[in-house]
């Protein structure tokens, strides 16, 4: 890791779950989530969203939740390709089946295909499964109680000092899903707002994070392999860099024993800083 601060040159940081930890806000989206949800399937909502958390449900952080056909995806962790198709009570299709309908390379949007890549995802799949049409209203409400007194971000050890001494010979980029708005208020609430010279909010990754990583690229005129993406979330920030030849700092506290030669897994950003 020592090695990837030195020789980097532009360093692209996620927002949520990288800059600050903490899972409330998820508690807060699925409890909103759980007005929604049918009386009748409120408790078995409840009961998988509990097993999700813990990673005992098929629905876990690094798969992919096809909405329309209610099934989920094992994905290839570099291609993320799908190499395993399960329904929500553990039916594993054919291969024939997966092959007919998941042959492709995944497309994600934020309301048919989903990456679940962090824990947002979670209580989303299992309103979905348990027949919530729409959930956009209560991830806005979450967001708004994000900024309120009530919601108390959990600043890492370590870090606010240790990017100020990353900026002053490197590059730093944000690139998040979040808004503007939303942005603006947590990184001043973090004190890390005079941190990042360039912002891409409203992301939109996954979709778009290949289009991002080539613009900033040739904004800031470095080799790929100059580049570190830094986030926790594998499928938005990790897979798409090390597909580009770039480093990448992967965040997981139950560090997973995936390897490859340009990756650095840690169980927090404050990890970093204590090199």
């Amino acid at each position: 890791m020592e090695r990837m601060f030195k020789n980097g040159e532009l360093f692209v940081f996620d927002l949520d779950g990288t800059l600050y930890e903490g899972t409330d806000h998820f508690d807060y989206y699925a409890n909103r989530l759980l007005i929604d949800v049918p009386e009748e399937n409120k408790q078995a909502f409840l009961d998988d969203y509990e097993k999700m958390k813990v990673g005992d449900h098929l629905v876990k952080i690094g798969k992919a939740y096809d909405v329309k056909r209610d099934t989920i995806l094992t994905l290839d962790p570099l291609s993320l390709r799908v190499v395993k198709v399960e329904k929500w009570d553990g039916e594993v299709w054919s291969d024939e089946n997966r092959e007919e309908l998941y042959s492709e390379k995944l497309s994600f949007d934020f309301e048919h295909m989903i990456a679940i890549g962090d824990g947002w995802w979670l209580p989303f799949a299992a309103a979905k499964h348990y027949g919530v049409g729409n959930c956009y209203p209560r991830y806005v409400e979450t967001k708004e109680y994000m900024v309120t007194e009530a919601f108390k971000l959990e600043p890492i050890p370590g870090v606010k000092e240790g990017l100020a001494t990353l900026k002053e010979n490197k590059k730093m980029v944000l690139v998040t899903n979040s808004d503007i708005d939303d942005v603006g208020r947590l990184l001043k609430e973090l004190q890390l707002d005079e941190i990042f010279e360039h912002m891409v909010t409203s992301a939109k990754k996954p979709s778009k994070t290949d289009e991002i990583f080539e613009k900033l690229v040739e904004q800031y005129e470095v080799k790929p392999e100059q580049v570190v993406s830094i986030g926790d979330n594998f499928i938005n920030e990790i897979a798409p860099a090390l597909q580009k030849n770039m480093k990448a700092i992967y965040i997981d506290p139950l560090k997973p024993e995936f390897k490859h030669e340009n990756l650095v897994i840690v169980s927090s950003l404050g990890d970093c800083f204590q090199i």
